[in-house]
């Protein structure tokens, strides 16, 4: 008979869970951080207002990027004439719900942005918004130039 005192087993902490965890982790956070920089990272000089506010939905939002010569891109690609209006209704047949967000240059012509406007009112996307820059503050604010005919 064996009367030696049994030695319990040393408790061990699992690297491998604890590896499998941390890695997913880092995948998920990598993953949503360049698709959050996706469209955010066309370079534009946006409008500036100052009673815009933040979107707080950005996971059912469609940003447009409009540059100044009136292309447009969607997830950094650049679409051409009918495509925009393929891959506009390919988007509400997807989600008719879905908010487009126009992020066009300051300097592009009116009429270039309505046109992407006109594309997504016929592809059955009518919640739009604009995408601005906040205005300076208004200590930092130039004043605005008087009416013409009132100079002094």
């Amino acid at each position: 008979m064996d009367f030696r005192p049994k030695r319990a087993a040393l408790p061990q902490f699992q690297m491998t869970a604890m590896m499998d965890v941390v890695f997913l982790l880092l995948c998920f956070f990598v993953t949503s951080s360049v698709f959050s920089q996706w469209e955010l990272g066309v370079e534009m000089d946006l409008p500036k207002a100052a009673t815009g506010k933040a979107s707080t939905n950005w996971s059912e939002t469609v940003v447009l990027n409009v540059a100044r010569d009136g292309s447009v891109s969607i997830m950094q690609r650049r679409l051409e004439g009918s495509d925009l209006g393929a891959e506009l209704r390919r988007v509400a047949a997807a989600n008719p719900d879905c908010t487009v967000s126009v992020r066009a240059d300051a300097g592009t012509e009116y009429g270039k942005v309505l046109a992407v406007i006109d594309a997504c009112v016929a592809a059955g996307l009518s919640n739009a918004s604009f995408a601005t820059s906040p205005a300076p503050r208004a200590a930092e604010a130039a004043p605005l130039p008087p009416p013409p005919g009132t100079e002094e």
